[in-house]
This record gives structure tokens, C-alpha cells and sequence, in this order.
């Protein structure tokens, strides 16, 4: 049996913070699953099947990580996948606390499913998609922060 990690989101992009948890991830787990959640109350820069494309060939040369969607709750897709396990990201302190009340939902809603914290390295815990996008907006270069086939495809949105 594979111990499989979900490491779910909106990766609206995908950054080198996102690789680097995943890349982190896959040193413990036999496989990661990246789910692009369906969420109604965001207005996403990309489309699902765009995150996840731009995913696939962002960690297309990391073995044992196969991208996914999923629309409804996180715990219910953990169990359809044969996980107990959810991988959330922490940038900052800021972080910590909407990620722990969504942590003690998700287990008062699946007892069986566990969320794991993991940090990036410390040169990406500032990133987040949001700022991401509003560098771009303003012209921003993106180098250092998204793959270069991430940023062509932000430019190209905006």
C-alpha cells in the first residue's frame, strides 16, 4: 500500500514556493496528489484545467506527484484517493491560523484524515499567488518567483 499525501489548493499560479513544498513532500510520501480545488467564491486568474496543466509540466520531472481537481470537501477527496493525509502550506505566522481552523474542521469532519504543516524554504516563504499576480499587473519581472512558462502564461492573462 503507498503512503499518499493530497496537497490541495488553487495554485492560481503555480509558484516556486507550491514546487517547493511538493518537492519537500515527496521525500516522505510514495506519492503526492496537487488537487486545483473548484471554488466558486474566488475569481481565479486561470481556469481549473489551466492550473492544471501549467502543474503538470511544472512538476513533470518529479517522480511519484500526479495532479488532480476536485470539487467539494477536502476530506472527501482525501478518502477517495485512499489517503489520510492533507499537506498544507505555512509561509508566515499569518498563515498559521486560518490553516488551523480549517485543519480542526477537517477533523471534526474525518476523524481518519490528518493535515501535516510544512514550511518552503525560507527564500519563498513571502510568495503567494495573489502577490504574484499584482507584480505582474504592474509589469513586474517574475524570474525567481514562477517557472518562466508560468510567467509567459500570466503576462498572456493580463
Amino acid at each position: 500500500m503507498k503512503n499518499i499525501a493530497i496537497y490541495p489548493g488553487s495554485f492560481d499560479p503555480i509558484t516556486y514556493g507550491h514546487l517547493d513544498i511538493i518537492k519537500r513532500a515527496i521525500k516522505i510520501f510514495d506519492k503526492v496528489i496537487v488537487a486545483v480545488a473548484h471554488n466558486s467564491e474566488k475569481d481565479p486568474l486561470f481556469s481549473v484545467s489551466e492550473r492544471v496543466e501549467l502543474l503538470k509540466k511544472a512538476t513533470r520531472d518529479i517522480k511519484g506527484v500526479e495532479i488532480d481537481d476536485f470539487h467539494g470537501l477536502v476530506v472527501d477527496y482525501v478518502k477517495t484517493k485512499k489517503s489520510k493525509v492533507v499537506i498544507r502550506g505555512l509561509r508566515m505566522i499569518s498563515d498559521f491560523e486560518f490553516e488551523f481552523q480549517m485543519a480542526l474542521t477537517n477533523r471534526k469532519l474525518s476523524k481518519d484524515v490528518e493535515t501535516i504543516f510544512m514550511m518552503p524554504s525560507e527564500a519563498y516563504s513571502y510568495l503567494s499567488s495573489k502577490l504574484i499576480k499584482e507584480a505582474a499587473s504592474l509589469g513586474a519581472n517574475l524570474k525567481g518567483f514562477v517557472p518562466a512558462f508560468v510567467e509567459k502564461a500570466i503576462k498572456a492573462k493580463l
